[in-house]
């Protein structure tokens, strides 16, 4: 089952609870969180105190993903703050498996992000460990940016991976995912497709997710 994560890097920041409640109710399986630091990605975006303020508007789990230098300093604040998953840059952590059982010492998900260019193979000892694997298919930082096509390879690469090694880590891809393109992310073998200016740059969020969930089961 395909599951849609709307990232509200793409919401009204000045409405953020109105947004959130939204994705709520309009059928959302998850909500994307961006984190952003202005080091490792050229722009800045939530903190903790941000995630703890919307939490109150759903229930739905929070996928916090951290695009930031030091992103072991803040794990244990948006736990606390109330994330389900947080979600690390294999880029920045030397340690990655130990940072990976830090975050599951939390009783959260733990997942790791490549950028476009990153290889899959910085995940071949630790996969077993992971609950999810986030294809960056655009240079994280914006939101907006169009879909670069030779990322559909790289998920291909990593769900055939996945089938041989008998393991069950879920794929989320992001970036540049809309209608047009969505059917073919999933038949690549994504199955959490995060989503955010094709949501909220609609008229209707809710007829936006129903309809991109029955693209990508087409």
């Amino acid at each position: 089952m395909v599951k849609i994560a709307p990232s509200i890097l793409s919401a009204d920041f000045a409405k953020l609870g109105d947004e959130v409640k939204k994705l709520h109710d309009g059928g959302a399986d998850i909500i994307h969180i961006d984190v952003m630091d202005g080091h490792f990605v050229p722009n800045m975006s939530f903190g903790p105190m941000v995630v703890s303020a919307i939490r109150s508007f759903t229930d739905l789990p929070f996928d916090v993903h951290l695009m930031m230098d030091n992103p072991m300093d803040y794990i244990g604040a948006f736990v606390e703050a109330g994330a389900d998953s947080i979600t690390v840059h294999g880029e920045v952590l030397p340690h990655l498996h130990r940072a990976v059982n830090y975050i599951k010492g939390f009783g959260v998900k733990a997942a790791v992000a490549l950028n476009p260019s990153t290889p899959l193979s910085i995940l071949d000892y630790i996969l077993g460990d992971i609950d999810m694997v986030l294809i960056m298919t655009v240079n994280p930082g914006f939101g907006g940016q169009k879909f670069i096509p030779v990322m559909m390879e790289k998920i291909r690469r990593l769900y055939d991976i996945k089938n041989k090694s008998g393991f069950d880590f879920s794929i989320e891809v992001d970036g540049g995912i809309g209608l047009n393109n969505i059917n073919d992310v999933v038949k690549a073998g994504a199955d959490i497709i995060v989503a955010g200016s094709a949501v909220f740059n609609s008229d209707d969020i809710g007829a936006t997710i129903k309809a991109l969930r029955e693209e990508a089961l087409k």
